[in-house]
């Protein structure tokens, strides 16, 4: 698919809540809910209790406004800095963060979290936890080589980047300069969990279709050896729900560490 046919994520930007509401709702006509929340819960939840992902930043380089990847996170980082190319996703996020009326209520995926915890009772203290671990939404230019430019941030223990490159990303070379840069910004031995979409070739908001990057398993285990990450584990779930919003073959998470 050519990527001059479709807009691109964080070149025109799209309707943030829009977004929200057709891929991360609880709506009955939402049909995505077992890839895009049921599977990065799981995977996370899994990897962050059972591995020795931990310590004092996390850095969240998604697409959108969700939060719901920061659930399990919350519990083994001191801060998550959370970065977003667009202002609108930044004000959408800050509403739920500063609890506005009118915010996206995620409960649902609040209480699928706990349910996978086995603390469901307990999901309104998951929220406050997610708020009170972020003192910072930080707007961010991916063009550049330092995306927080004037400010350096240290290096990070952890970085999550849920769709974000198959959003951004026109081609293979722009996949890798990308983890590139993603390395640059981990300490030695820092960890990288990826959340992707397989086989896309375009994603709808509202009446707009924006270019999705085409990739496999195969090209994103090969793309991040090439660039000096181990994977510790990855996981693949076929698609098995019906709609033409999207064109995804299948859902994917990468748990990778940067060699030392």
């Amino acid at each position: 698919m050519d990527p001059r046919t479709h807009k691109i994520y964080h070149v025109h930007g799209f309707d943030s809540r829009q977004y929200l509401e057709s891929y991360f709702s609880d709506k009955k006509d939402m049909v995505f809910g077992d890839d895009t929340l049921m599977f990065p819960l799981e995977n996370l939840t899994k990897m962050f209790i059972e591995g020795h992902i931990n310590g004092d930043v996390l850095l969240d380089l998604s697409a959108g406004s969700f939060v719901h990847q920061l659930y399990a996170a919350c519990e083994f980082f001191q801060h998550i800095i959370v970065l977003k190319a667009s202002d609108r996703c930044i004000m959408e996020l800050k509403r739920w963060l500063n609890t506005r009326t009118g915010a996206f209520d995620w409960g649902h995926a609040t209480k699928l979290h706990g349910e996978i915890e086995g603390n469901s009772d307990r999901f309104q203290e998951k929220e406050e936890k997610v708020r009170s671990t972020i003192p910072h939404v930080m707007k961010c230019d991916l063009e550049k080589e330092n995306m927080t430019d004037p400010i350096v941030l240290p290096p990070a223990d952890c970085i999550i980047s849920a769709v974000l490159l198959d959003a951004i990303c026109k081609n293979q070379d722009d996949y890798r300069r990308y983890l590139r840069k993603f390395s640059r910004m981990l300490k030695p031995g820092g960890h990288l969990l990826l959340l992707g979409a397989l086989g896309t070739t375009y994603y709808t908001v509202g009446k707009e279709k924006l270019h999705a990057f085409t990739y496999d398993e195969d090209f994103a285990r090969k793309a991040l050896a090439g660039e000096g990450f181990v994977i510790d584990n990855c996981k693949v779930k076929k698609r098995t729900n019906v709609s033409d919003l999207m064109d995804y073959k299948a859902v994917i998470f990468i748990a990778a560490h940067k060699e030392k």
